[in-house]
């Protein structure tokens, strides 16, 4: 059974640090590219943040770039979301997701997790 188990998430004040999990079960994320998506209150999800297989490449919405830093242990089976100089706009509930790249595009598959809510306050 394909399991995705986000973590991290906490209370942060503005200008503050955090480091999200998501540990995978059930399938091998070595196979897959990863992504971190975001959903605040009242507004779409949206993908924050992804890595191909082997980590050589990464993409970023534009709101996080050189914020946000993504990456993966395929050995632990583990992605990470490292998330500095937190805003008030972060807060939201972040989750993550397994997908394929194909050079260009990601497509992702519709497996989501618990997720786990991440608030900064101003």
């Amino acid at each position: 059974q394909v399991q995705l188990v986000e973590s991290g998430g906490a209370l942060v004040q503005a200008g503050g640090s955090l480091r999200l999990s998501c540990a995978a079960s059930g399938f091998a994320i070595s196979a897959y590219a990863m992504g971190w998506y975001r959903q605040a209150p009242g507004k779409q999800r949206e993908l924050v943040a992804a890595i191909t297989i082997g980590g050589g490449s990464t993409k970023y919405t534009d709101s996080v770039k050189g914020r946000f830093t993504i990456s993966r242990d395929n050995a632990k089976n583990t992605v990470y979301l490292q998330m500095n100089s937190l805003k008030p706009d972060d807060t939201a509930v972040y989750y993550c997701n397994g997908g394929t790249y194909n050079g260009v595009n990601y497509a992702w598959y519709d497996y989501w997790g618990p997720g786990t809510q991440v608030t900064v306050s101003s």
